[in-house]
C-alpha cells in the first residue's frame, strides 16, 4: 500500500480521530463543517460556552434567530439553550454519516 500523502491522512490512518474544537452557525451554514468533513476527514466536533460566545460576537449568523427569541420573549437562558440545541443537533446532523461508518465510536458533537 503506498503511503498516504497529506499529515492528516498519516494521522488518520494511525488511528487518530481529527476533532474539530469550534462550532458555529457560520460553519454550519456556508458547508464548512460538511466540507472538512470530506475533505480533511474530521470526525467529531466539541464546543462549549467560549466557542459560542465567540461564535456569537462575529458576523451576522445568529441575528434573525436572536431577533425571533427577543420577540417571544425568550430570557437569557432559553435564547442560550434554543440556539446551542438548533447548532449541535444540525453538527450532529452532518456527522451522522460518520456515526454511522463507526458505529458511533465518532460523528459525536
Amino acid at each position: 500500500m503506498a503511503p498516504s500523502s497529506t499529515p492528516v491522512e498519516r494521522l488518520t490512518e494511525a488511528g487518530v480521530a481529527i476533532w474539530l474544537d469550534d462550532l458555529s452557525r457560520e460553519r454550519l451554514r456556508t458547508g464548512d463543517l460538511a466540507d472538512l468533513v470530506e475533505s480533511l476527514g474530521v470526525v467529531g466536533v466539541t464546543t462549549n460556552p467560549t466557542i459560542f460566545a465567540t461564535a456569537l460576537s462575529k458576523g451576522d449568523a445568529y441575528d434573525a434567530q436572536l431577533a425571533e427569541l427577543a420577540a417571544a420573549g425568550a430570557d437569557v437562558d432559553e435564547a442560550v439553550f434554543q440556539i446551542t440545541t438548533d447548532d449541535v443537533r444540525a453538527a450532529a446532523d452532518v456527522l451522522r454519516p460518520v456515526y454511522d461508518r463507526t458505529q458511533g465510536v465518532d460523528g459525536r458533537v
